[in-house]
């Protein structure tokens, strides 16, 4: 029996399950930057290692903020070349006034508005049910961002990497996920997007889950099934009826 459930955020709440270099790199083409696929998707990871080392993000920024430095990074490292991350050089942080990383922010905020907006009845019929507890490998400000989109009051409890020390996919997170419940594994419903990081760590636990399969970072993840996949947060509620 189900008696809390634990959600990841980022990709699961705020992009339908799809993974979210996917909704930057339409950014990207939008804003007409000529890059291949690959080009941005190494700029990416460059951007994603880059905030894990350094404090660029601050606790107060909401999701477009967040963006906007992200995107940021990753222009600069295409527009250095792979070079300037080979050498491991930091690149320079261009004018706030630079109209690409607004324009690609802009659209990507947007597009977590609407995700988030389709979300909201599902999470908001399920936290009159059960406690919700948001776990998510984050950067530090899943506070400020939840507030700005209008639904941190349906989590009773907030696990995020940045803060607690562990990340995805340590089944350590999950594990804090639900003493925070207050609850043993086997009465915890995990909520994810991804199979490696959120689905499998949470079953090594006892949990049952739901993936919300999207498209994914490989193809690997895009040609993989588990029994536990939905095809839309709403799903959940399926069984509520």
């Amino acid at each position: 029996m189900i008696s809390g459930i634990i959600f990841d955020y980022g990709g699961t709440i705020d992009s339908r399950g799809e993974h979210w270099s996917e909704v930057i790199w339409r950014g990207w083409q939008r804003a007409g930057i000529r890059a291949t696929k690959q080009a941005f998707r190494d700029s990416y990871v460059y951007a994603e290692r880059y905030l894990a080392r350094h404090p660029v993000i601050l606790p107060s920024d909401d999701f477009r903020t967040l963006l906007l430095k992200k995107i940021t990074i990753e222009l600069n490292h295409y527009q250095c070349g792979r070079a300037a991350s080979a050498l491991g050089s930091v690149p320079s942080m261009p004018s706030a006034e630079a109209p690409l990383p607004h324009c690609i922010a802009d659209y990507c905020d947007a597009q977590a508005r609407i995700c988030v907006a389709e979300a909201r009845p599902t999470l908001e019929a399920l936290a009159k049910r059960y406690p919700l507890c948001l776990v998510s490998n984050f950067y530090g400000n899943i506070v400020a961002v939840l507030e700005a989109y209008g639904i941190r009051h349906l989590f009773s409890h907030i696990i995020e990497s940045a803060v607690v020390g562990v990340r995805k996919p340590d089944p350590r997170i999950f594990q804090l996920g639900c003493v925070a419940l207050g609850l043993p594994p086997e009465q915890v419903l995990v909520v994810g997007d991804s199979l490696s990081k959120d689905i499998l760590p949470a079953e090594s636990l006892g949990c049952a889950t739901a993936w919300l399969k999207g498209r994914g970072w490989s193809p690997a993840d895009d040609a993989a099934t588990h029994p536990s996949q939905i095809t839309a947060l709403s799903d959940l509620m399926k069984n509520e009826k």
